[in-house]
C-alpha cells in the first residue's frame, strides 16, 4: 500500500517504494500536485511523477535507475553524417528553450506503438511553469520553418532529468538528444536520468546504476551552478565535439 499526499504532505522516503515483488516496481507515493515546487523536490530526491490520463498523479522512485552518462553517448556515424550535412544547410535550425509547450504537445501526440500518452494537460501546465522558472528546456529541431524533432527535461545544477522525444522526421528526436547532449557536457553535466530502461536508451549508450549511486550523484550535482546560456549546436561546436571524443576528424 502506497501513502496518499495531501498538498502540503512530504514524500515518504524513496527506500520505501514499492518493489518487483510488490506488483509495482519503484512506485512510490500517489496525490498531491504538479506544482513547480513539488516537482523541483521530487526530482531533488530521485523522484518522478508517472501516470496515464485519469489515474491521480503517481510518484516513482525506480531501482536500477537508467541513466545516460554524457561521456557514453554514442553517436552512429549515419547519424554523425545526417547532422554534420543539416548544420550546412540554411533549411533546418537547431535551437533550445523557442517552443517549450509545443515540443511537450508533439511529445504527447499519438504513436503507433502506444495506445495513449502519459503526457497530460496536467502534465503539460506543470512542466511549462517550470520552464517559465528557468528549470525546463528543450532542444529543438526546426525543417524549412517547422518543428520537427524535440526532447525536454528538467536541469537542476549540473543534473538533467530527461522526460521524452519526438520526431516527424528521420533520426529528428536523434538530431534534438544529440544537440543536448553536446551542450551538457560542454556544461559539464556529467549524467542524464533516463528514469526506466529500454532498448531504445540503451543503444544511445543508456546503463541502469543502482538508486544508490544515482543519489549519490544527484545530491553532488544539484548543488552546482546550472547551465546559463542553452547556446544551439553549430557546425563548428558539432566539429569540436567530435574531435574531442572520436579519434577520427569530423567530415568536410
Amino acid at each position: 500500500m502506497i501513502p496518499w499526499l495531501e498538498i502540503d504532505s512530504p514524500f515518504p522516503h524513496i527506500d520505501e517504494a514499492l518493489t518487483a515483488e510488490q506488483g509495482a516496481a519503484g512506485l512510490l507515493a500517489a496525490g498531491a500536485d504538479l506544482s513547480p515546487e513539488r516537482l523541483l523536490t521530487a526530482y531533488q530526491n530521485g523522484i518522478f511523477p508517472w501516470f496515464s490520463e485519469g489515474q491521480p498523479i503517481l510518484w516513482w522512485s525506480t531501482d536500477p535507475r537508467m541513466v545516460l552518462k554524457t561521456r557514453d553517448f554514442k553517436i552512429s556515424d549515419s547519424l554523425k553524417k545526417r547532422l554534420n550535412k543539416s548544420l550546412k544547410d540554411a533549411n533546418w535550425s537547431f535551437r533550445f528553450d523557442s517552443a517549450f509547450t509545443q515540443v511537450m504537445r508533439c511529445c504527447a501526440a499519438p504513436r503507433k506503438s502506444q495506445d495513449g500518452t502519459w503526457i497530460s494537460e496536467e502534465i503539460i501546465q506543470g512542466y511549462s511553469a517550470l520552464h517559465k522558472l528557468g528549470y525546463a528546456h528543450s532542444s529543438e529541431v526546426w525543417l524549412d520553418g517547422e518543428l520537427v524533432g524535440g526532447a525536454y527535461g528538467v536541469c537542476i545544477g549540473k543534473m538533467f532529468y530527461g522526460e521524452s522525444m519526438f520526431a516527424k522526421v528521420t533520426d529528428a528526436s536523434k538530431m534534438a538528444l544529440s544537440q543536448l547532449v553536446i551542450l551538457l557536457r560542454k556544461h559539464d553535466v556529467e549524467m542524464i536520468d533516463c528514469q526506466q530502461e529500454t532498448s531504445h536508451l540503451a543503444s544511445f549508450g543508456a546503463k541502469a546504476i543502482s538508486r544508490e549511486e544515482f543519489m549519490r550523484h544527484v545530491k553532488r550535482a544539484i548543488t552546482q551552478e546550472t547551465i546559463d546560456a542553452w547556446s544551439p549546436l553549430t557546425l563548428d561546436s558539432f566539429k569540436h565535439y567530435l574531435q574531442s571524443t572520436h579519434p577520427q576528424p569530423a567530415e568536410r
